[in-house]
């Protein structure tokens, strides 16, 4: 099988190609019927894309790594012919970022994933994964979305998300292409970068600094490792519908406020570390998956409980400053 992964060296295309090589330090079962003969990486190496964490598999002779940007269409269409599949992790992803400045995330999210999906319908790829956010859904004050909600985007990242679902969507219904949609939790783990809350405290509190906390802190989230994520994107690309959305939880819902006094305690600090900052415009208040879907249908379950995926995450940030030192240094400079 010949694997293109978009956003490869990110933080979950990275887990995911790491996975796949049999390098991700973890038992996955979910990948021993899929192992690639070739697998190509095309990831555009943005600031938050980092060579670093492929190191792992660098030597894997079925590696191949492309520096390029998904909106390059003689690019993408140089490299997608002999793929099988596509797995599309390729996006701009932080919030704040999208709020400060829009067009980055819609030239990426949109405009791109139409480049690579119209690349895949013209060279006959198989299958495209395409792995998108629950952050399409907007806010939910109780239950969990489905895959058949609607879709309601706070934020320019999200609504560049959502446009993508659909393109990509479309793209089944228009041409017959067999494409799966994946809606993932918030994730966390090794190899993130540290703008996203649980890498940031981390290596803040680490650091002696402060951490920032928005608001009241009362904002939920369910929380996912990294690895669990790979593993139901590994068994959506084997078995999933063509056409359908499957979404990949971790099962810990917990407040902003609740996640700063576990990574305050992880990291042994005290309260007296946090500064209470100014909610973030449109800043949604819960959000929570339901994935009876991937569960009945491909037998899914989170293997990873939170507090050992958080132990171990804090682990790797205290023993791997080498890797984000420097990013901390050119983010402040």
């Amino acid at each position: 099988m010949r694997i293109l992964v978009t956003g490869g060296a990110g933080f979950i295309g990275s887990e995911y190609v790491r996975m796949l090589l049999g390098a991700s330090g973890r038992h996955t079962p979910e990948v021993s019927a899929m192992t690639p003969t070739r697998l190509t990486v095309l990831d555009a190496l943005t600031y938050s894309g980092n060579p670093a964490n492929l190191d792992p598999v660098r030597d894997d002779p079925r590696l191949h790594f492309v520096q390029g940007d998904i909106r390059h269409a003689e690019l993408v269409d140089r490299l997608v012919p002999g793929h099988d599949v596509i797995v599309h992790f390729a996006a701009e992803s932080h919030v704040d970022r999208s709020i400060a400045g829009a067009t980055p995330f819609v030239t990426t999210n949109v405009l791109g994933t139409q480049t690579l999906l119209d690349a895949a319908l013209r060279h006959g790829v198989r299958r495209f994964v395409h792995v998108s956010t629950d952050e399409v859904y907007g806010s939910i004050a109780e239950g969990s979305w489905t895959e058949r909600w609607p879709l309601a985007p706070n934020s320019p990242y999200s609504a560049s998300k959502a446009g993508s679902d659909l393109l990509a969507l479309a793209f089944h219904r228009t041409h017959g292409m067999d494409v799966v949609v994946t809606r993932c939790s918030n994730n966390y783990g090794p190899y993130q970068y540290p703008e996203k809350v649980i890498p940031l405290f981390v290596t803040n509190l680490l650091d002696a600094g402060t951490v920032p906390l928005y608001g009241d802190g009362g904002n939920v989230r369910d929380w996912l490792h990294v690895h669990d994520h790979c593993r139901g994107i590994a068994l959506v690309q084997q078995r999933g519908r063509a056409g359908e959305i499957y979404h990949i939880g971790g099962g810990t819902e917990l407040t902003n406020k609740e996640l700063t006094a576990r990574l305050l305690d992880a990291c042994g600090a005290g309260w007296d570390r946090v500064v209470a900052v100014p909610d973030r415009k449109g800043h949604d208040r819960r959000y929570s998956l339901d994935i009876t879907k991937i569960q009945t249908e491909l037998g899914y379950a989170p293997s990873i409980p939170f507090d050992t995926g958080l132990a171990d995450t804090v682990r790797w940030y205290r023993e791997h400053r080498s890797w984000w030192e420097p990013l901390k240094t050119a983010a402040a400079g």
